[in-house]
């Protein structure tokens, strides 16, 4: 069996972190948190947590996600963004890959939440992401906000039944003041 180290980087998200870290605790041998200087309640929450807690300028997120995964104590990468959640069927998935990892990375679709509804249309699902990988054959790349995993070398990947929950926008004028932004 693998162990599994979780990474996630946070800034100010009291609203979303402890779902994130409450639906990853059965597949979790690590949880890896880099936060940029929360000035909410982040810390404390996390804390509540067994997590190992860094905190470090706000480089990027390429920059903070391969920071963050420099510390994970083990090779095979869970990488979720704070305003996600596994599902259960997710969960389920990834205890069988754990027993029986078989590929370089892994996809899974992800599930967007809109100002409280799900969205299931309109090219938002299944909005497939690779977060599930073998770290010694890749790392986070791209550009600004458009970040993404890049294999090292020919890989072979396979899909996970279960999605990631995300989180997006609570209200219209959150959404607003994220475009603003």
């Amino acid at each position: 069996m693998i162990k599994l180290s979780v990474v996630v980087i946070t800034f100010n998200e009291e609203k979303n972190i402890e779902r994130c870290l409450s639906s990853v605790k059965d597949v979790a041998d690590d949880i890896v948190i880099v936060d940029s200087y929360s000035t909410d309640d982040t810390e404390r929450i996390c804390k509540t947590f067994n997590v190992r807690f860094f905190q470090q300028k706000f480089e990027g997120y390429i920059e903070q996600k391969n920071f963050a995964n420099s510390h994970a104590k083990y090779d095979h990468i869970l990488s979720l963004d704070a305003d996600e959640a596994l599902s259960s069927e997710l969960v389920e998935s990834i205890k069988l890959v754990k027993k029986s990892w078989k590929s370089d990375g892994y996809t899974m679709n992800r599930l967007t939440n809109y100002c409280g509804k799900w969205i299931k249309y309109g090219g938002w699902y299944p909005d497939k992401k690779l977060r599930l990988f073998d770290r010694r054959k890749a790392k986070w790349t791209g550009q600004l906000i458009h970040e993404k995993i890049e294999f090292t070398e020919h890989i072979q990947m396979l899909h996970l039944k279960g999605d990631i929950l995300h989180f997006s926008y609570y209200s219209i004028a959150g959404h607003v003041s994220q475009a603003n932004h």
